[in-house]
């Protein structure tokens, strides 16, 4: 039987590439988006190509309920889930007071609640025998991001809650791996009004199945933190040790690199 891996944000960009990539390792898949077509697509392509089971459930992961209902739908499937991808989420670019408030809410339900939901159902889904949780955080997570405040301030609870995760499961059989991947290939700068920030946009930026085969090598090691690329590793350490002014000014002024 193969083992069950649950994607979200799973339709494009950095969720594709790892669906299709673990669906090569033989797991069957439960893929989660808001595009059924893209959904159904994607399950008709992996399901021929390599012979494994593709559940899709089309569910905006800004819902309230969103964590609940798939986890009704894994458990009325009778499935078991053996590795849960927190992969969905989404930025905004500009002035945190010029931005919509109602689309910052529903990027904090997004990349924070809806994660943090999925995560605890998983575990008390997988009874704490044997497990992965992988979240998807961002080198974002190690510093204020003026231009994208909410973003950047997500992303760092993503680092800090799964770290701390990570700790309490330490004696269990339970894994849990932060993934803090930089700028990358995907619709990301599209959907956060990016695409006039040119070192965002550069033809140089590692393609999502670049980022996907690293979290791939992850997972197989236990990682609990992983950071794709030299120049997105020496960033985190840089972060630690520059004063915090001096660290907001500089991510304020790329950010308006244009």
């Amino acid at each position: 039987m193969n083992k069950v891996a649950l994607i979200t944000g799973a339709s494009s960009g950095l969720g594709l590439a790892l669906s299709q990539r673990l669906a090569a390792l033989d797991y069957d898949l439960i893929l989660v988006a808001r595009s059924i077509d893209k959904l159904n697509q994607l399950k008709q392509a992996l399901e021929i190509k390599h012979k494994i089971t593709v559940n899709i459930i089309q569910q905006d992961l800004s819902a309230v309920d969103a964590a609940a209902k798939v986890f009704n739908f894994v458990k009325t499937q009778g499935l078991s889930v053996g590795l849960l991808v927190n992969n969905a989420g989404f930025g905004l670019h500009g002035l945190f007071q010029d931005l919509s408030l109602s689309e910052q809410l529903e990027m904090i339900q997004v990349n924070i609640s809806t994660l943090t939901a999925l995560s605890y159902l998983y575990l008390n889904h997988c009874q704490r025998k044997n497990g992965h949780v992988v979240n998807i955080a961002s080198t974002a997570a190690f510093q204020p991001g003026p231009k994208m405040a909410v973003y950047y301030a997500s992303k760092a609870y993503v680092l800090s809650f799964s770290e701390a995760l990570a700790q309490e499961l330490k004696t269990s059989k339970v894994f849990v791996t932060t993934i803090c991947p930089g700028p990358t290939k995907t619709g990301f700068q599209t959907r956060a009004a990016l695409a006039d920030v040119k070192w965002l946009t550069s033809d140089r930026l590692p393609s999502a199945d670049d980022v996907a085969r690293y979290i791939i090598k992850a997972i197989k090691k236990k990682k609990r933190l992983g950071i794709p690329g030299f120049s997105n590793k020496l960033l985190a350490l840089f972060s630690k040790f520059l004063p915090r002014k001096v660290i907001t000014q500089f991510v304020s002024k790329i950010q308006s690199n244009k």
